[in-house]
This record gives C-alpha cells, structure tokens and sequence, in this order.
C-alpha cells in the first residue's frame, strides 16, 4: 500500500518502519556471521565471538525507545559553509546508526558532526539548516511531528511544545537519556574534546549527570579504539544511584562503560567500622598523604655493611659507601617505593659487573640477572630497603601513637593525632574494623608503593561529597586520561564536603580543567525550585540560583499534619497522577512511615528498587536521596530532615536536596515547626 503524498505523518511512519527493518537486517547479519575459519586459535575466537555479542547487543531495537526522533533538512547554499557532505541532504537524527541493504544512512547517530545543528541551530544561527522537524511518540508509536524553518526570516522563534512535553514526560523506571532534550550549553560539554578535563557545577534539575553520561557516548564514539583500550569509568555517590543510571549508555547502544562508587574502588580491606565526624574530616585531609610517604619511606635504612657476591672462586666486593649511593640516588628519583625496590638489586649486579669488567672478564646481562638474584644481593635490599604492606603500614600508624606522632611532627597537631588513633589498638590487618576512610589512606599507600592503572576517562558524579583525600584516589585512576567532574557545591552533605571547585580539581590533579556552570533548570517545577532556592543563602552563598525554563509551573503544597496517616494519604493523592511518587524523609522517621504504609496497604520499594507500572512508590531515607528523581514527592518533616545531621548547615543542604527531587509536584508535610531558613 502506497503513502499518501500529502501526509507527512504517514510518510515519517512509513520511515520508521523502514529503519527498524534496516536496523533488525543489519543485526541478523551479524548475528550470521561464520567465524570458523578465520580465528588462527581459539584465543581468537574467544575474543572475536565476544566482540560480535556485544555488537549485537549494541544493535538492539529497544521497545518504547524512539529509533530517531529528529529530522534535519540541509539547505543548499552556493559560497555558503555547510557541514561536509550534507548540502541539501535530509537526515534523520537517532541513537545511533541504521543503513539500509546499500550502505545508505537511514539514521544518523546523535553524535555525528553532521547531527550536531539539531542542538546548536537557532534563528540567529541556522547552520545552514532550513528545516529542524521533531516527532513526538506515544510509547515506540511516532505520533506527532513538529517543524521549526531555520533560514525563513518571516518565522518567528517558538518554544518546542514537543520537546517540553519530553522533558516533562512522566517517569517509571529507571533515569532516562535526554539525548532528544540536549541544549545548546549542555551540547557544548557533550561534546568537549577528550584531551581536557571539564567540571560541571549545576544545580538541580539542570542534566548535570545526563551531560556527563552523554559526553562518556560521545567520547566512546569520536575515540572509540583508544578509549577501548584505556577504559572508561563512571563513579557514582551510591549503589542506589549507580543502579538508577545504568540503563542510560547501553540505551545508547554503549555497554563497555565501568561503573562504581569510590568505596569499590577501594575495597582493600573489609570495612567494619565507622569514624566520628572529627576523625573522618582528619583521615580524609590531603596532609595525611605526606603523613603516610614519610611513614613509608621511614622504612628505609642506609647500609652499614658492603655486600660480597660469590662467584665460583671470585669474590665480589660493594663496599657500605656505594651501596649509600645507590640508596640515595634512588630516593633522589623520587619514583614509587616499590619500582625503587626492584631497581635496587639490579643496581647493586651493576656495580658488581663493573668491576668483573675491570678485572678482564666479558659478563652479559645473564650474569648481572644471576647476580641480582644472589642470596647477598637480595639480603642487602632487604635490610635496607624492606618490602611494606600498605595496610600493615596504615595499621600501624593508627595504632601505634609514638609512630604517628614521628611521622605526623609539623602535619598534624596533637589533637589530631589523638582523633584518627584507635582507642583499642587492632591485632592484625583482618581483625581491624576498618573505616571507609580507612580504606582510602590504604590505597594511597598501596599507590605510593605500586602505580595505579589509569584509565582513559573517568566521570565523577556528586563529586562535592568527596574528601580530599577520596578525589587524590579518583585522580590516580586518570593521571594519564582525562575526567568529567560533577556537582553542586549547595547539595554537599558531608562534614568534609568541598568548598570551591578549583580546590577540589587541585586535589583531583586537574589544575587546568575547565569550570562550567549550568543554571537552566528542565526538571524542577518553577515553585519548587523557587521554594528550595530559600536556602542558597545559608548553604552555598555565591552560588546562581536555578531558573526552571519549564513551562509548567507543576504542583506545590506546603501541608501541616498530625500524624503519620496524614502524610501516607498525601501519597496515596500523589499516586493518583501518573508517573513515579518518592516519600523522602529524615532516615529516623522512615521505619514508623514504612509500618504505616504496610497498614494502609500502599506497595512501596527501597532506593535502588525499579518501579513498575503496580508499585510506584518509593520509600526513601533522606540520606540516600540524593541523584534520584521522581514525578511527585512528598516531603516528611523537614525540621527532622535537618535535625537528623550533626550541623545545621549540613542539615540544610540535606534539606535542599530533598526539596529538588521533584519534576512535576512537590507536597511538604510537616508536624514541627519548618525551619526559619524557609519562612
């Protein structure tokens, strides 16, 4: 049956159909490839087979997910600059690529160059675009279509009803992409070069962490062979955020990315303790590092006695004032514990090869490995340059208060050392009850002792929450790559939370990294955030309030109640909308909300839990609130929300977090009094 020349709809559906067709064909072929006869070994294979699975992975058509849902029309303008084989071209504008059975693009990824003017292109600036269509979908159904002429003068400029529709899309389930929705600001980060570093301070609601995830897409897909042989990495504040944000790349067709939270990355040790807020803000300070390198090196003793090396019937001599030398040269180097370490003995055959040399004798680099290898030899290194367990060594220096006090002269003050001391002194590394803290200063010793991998880029959410001794543990796994570094100074919650940006990319390694500041809020409805900006004063002064560019005010109640049962009926109105509802509230009062919930039979989930179209209702501890988002969120008792922190300040910016969890209504329920800071 033939298309209707007059319906555009039709015509668009009919491109569809046919690009899930070219998209289903082009993963059967792969799906039909016969590897059998060109793999030399089973090795081959092996990997051959596995990059062909995630290939067809990567091919997936997802149900419900728009195969492409933009359009552009190039003009053709003659001495004009238009992008590079595009003149009068039209082009559809998708996740990723789908050709048809000639090679033709009947997609085209969202990343390419010449996508690039669906984000960037406006009336000042078409780009030499005359037509910038967007479509509209109701579930994976292309419903609607909406088209913006460029380079016609006579057209006014207009808001996209679509793309505001998009963004204010109810959500169930895990976090979304926004690749139909990028701005022209957050485009420019998207698409920022690999070879920089670039911190993204934003406010709620403003895609921070979609940029970010967006940029890890576009960096994978402008330098995909060096990135898959560094690696990439997002690190998020939690398991519950992580779970949240997993399904954003590989709806992007990108299913290599590691993800993990800092505490995996340091996962030396099992943690079983925790540390007062005094010693945490101690342990987590940047001065520990130079703490722990003189701990370290403090292991280091010059020689006293010359080595004598036995061979056959000669006997090779270093005396105890070369052997000093070597020590010192290699200390002067300034290079890890443990590579000095190795180098020592080989050293040590060196000096010993040199008078071989002398005495007539031809020695190759056999005989210098067998004499580095020599009972003597390795005694020597031994005795002067022992090897160190960075968690024995970390042991030590917080159980040990004259070994902490000779290392620590100058950096700490007795105050200190007294916070970060154990007051019952553990047997050993596996009885300890490490902290989390803990485990970081046991991987910068293990870093001071052994270099540590470094990837080729690395995405830092929440970054404001991490201490400077956490950010020094991100920085070593991108020395040689570069980062993506995000955050709100207002949403840092923690008693060591980062002050300035510019400090906490020092401690990152990042000294030139580029700051950009997000203040155009998509998701928090206009009263809401109008509501939680009340606290900017006395949490972040300085910082730019977020204006929400959402055209929907979205609902706002501030409610006083009696009870329990008031607040769970405020849920049961909010589930009455479609979309996601969270019940946020101080983690004090969320056992008594959870049993009252269970009474008024309302289903809910924990943190992390995926919804589902039966049960929409998350129950969430104010503390683990932070990254996640939901259509409708009831509020608990704010007053508690702060109370539950051990500063006020803290409190507060707990309190903001909570407040912008929010994309279409928000309700506040509260028995106490609210605090003075939102009056």
């Amino acid at each position: 049956m033939s298309t209707p020349v007059d319906d555009p709809l039709a015509r668009e559906r009919s491109h569809l159909s046919a690009s899930r067709s070219a998209l289903r064909a082009m993963r059967e072929g792969v799906e039909a490839l016969d590897i059998s006869d060109v793999t030399a070994n089973w090795v081959n294979a092996e990997a051959l087979a596995h990059q062909i699975e995630e290939r067809i992975k990567a091919l997936a058509d997802l149900s419900g997910t728009p195969l492409f849902f933009g359009r552009l029309d190039y003009l053709h303008a003659p001495g004009a600059e238009a992008a590079e084989g595009a003149e009068g071209e039209r082009f559809y504008i998708g996740r990723r690529h789908v050709h048809d059975h000639d090679g033709d693009p009947m997609v085209i990824d969202w990343r390419a160059p010449v996508s690039q003017p669906f984000y960037r292109a406006s009336k000042k600036d078409p780009m030499d675009i005359a037509l910038r269509r967007r479509f509209g979908y109701t579930g994976g159904d292309l419903t609607a279509y909406e088209d913006e002429h460029l380079s016609d003068p006579a057209e006014a400029a207009r808001t996209s009803k679509l793309l505001q529709r998009e963004i204010e899309r109810p959500r169930v389930g895990p976090m979304r992409d926004i690749v139909a929705t990028i701005q022209p600001e957050q485009d420019e980060i998207v698409r920022s070069g690999l070879s920089g570093t670039v911190c993204v301070q934003g406010g709620p609601g403003t895609g921070k962490t979609a940029v970010g995830l967006h940029r890890v897409a576009y960096l994978l897909y402008a330098h995909r062979e060096r990135l898959a042989r560094t690696g990439t990495l997002v690190i998020g504040p939690n398991r519950s955020f992580l779970h949240y944000i997993e399904q954003v790349l590989p709806a992007l067709g990108e299913l290599a990315v590691q993800q993990a939270t800092v505490d995996d990355l340091v996962a030396h040790v099992e943690i079983k303790g925790t540390d007062d807020a005094t010693a945490a803000v101690v342990k987590g300070d940047a001065r520990l590092a130079r703490v722990l390198r003189r701990a370290l090196y403090s292991h280091v003793t010059m020689p006293t006695e010359p080595v004598v090396v036995v061979r056959g019937s000669r006997r090779w001599r270093v005396p105890a004032y070369e052997l000093e030398e070597l020590v010192r040269e290699l200390l002067d180097r300034d290079i890890r514990y443990g590579a000095a370490r190795e180098a020592l003995p080989q050293r040590i055959a060196h000096a010993v090869l040199v008078q071989m040399e002398r005495s007539g004798e031809a020695p190759d680099d056999r005989v210098q490995d067998a004499v580095a290898r020599n009972s003597a030899v390795k005694a020597a290194v031994k005795a002067v340059w022992p090897a160190v367990d960075p968690a024995k060594l970390v042991l030590r220096l917080l159980s040990d208060a004259e070994f902490l006090a000779v290392h620590a002269e100058g950096i700490l003050d007795e105050d200190e050392q007294k916070a970060i001391l154990w007051a019952k002194p553990a047997r050993s590394v596996k009885s300890a009850k490490w902290s989390t803290a803990d485990a970081v200063l046991i991987d910068e010793a293990t870093d001071l002792i052994q270099r540590t991998h470094s990837l080729g880029h690395v995405v830092l959410d929440e970054a404001q929450d991490l201490s400077p001794m956490q950010y020094r543990a991100v920085g070593r796994r991108c020395t040689t790559g570069s980062a993506t570094v995000l955050g709100d100074l207002a949403q840092g919650t923690t008693p060591w939370a980062t002050r300035s940006w510019q400090e906490a990319l020092a401690h990152l390694g990042k000294h030139d990294a580029l700051v950009e500041e997000l203040t155009a809020g998509f998701r928090v409805p206009t009263d809401v955030i109008t509501y939680a900006s009340r606290l900017l004063p006395h949490i972040a002064p300085g910082l730019t309030p977020v204006v929400s560019i959402r055209e929907n005010p979205g609902h706002f109640e501030v409610r006083p109640v009696s009870g329990s049962k008031d607040v769970v009926e405020a849920c049961r109105e909010s589930l009455r909308h479609e979309g996601s509802t969270g019940l946020i509230a101080a983690d004090a009062r969320v056992p008594e909300l959870a049993e009252a919930l269970t009474e008024a039979g309302i289903p809910y989930l924990g943190p992390g839990e995926e919804t589902t179209q039966d049960t929409r209702l998350t129950l969430v501890p104010a503390s683990l609130a932070k990254g996640l988002e939901y259509d409708y969120v009831v509020l608990d008792d704010p007053r508690a929300v702060v109370d539950g922190e051990p500063d006020e300040r803290t409190g507060l910016r707990r309190l903001y977090v909570a407040l912008t969890r929010a994309v279409s209504g928000l309700t506040v329920t509260h028995m106490a009094p609210l605090p003075d800071q939102l009056a």
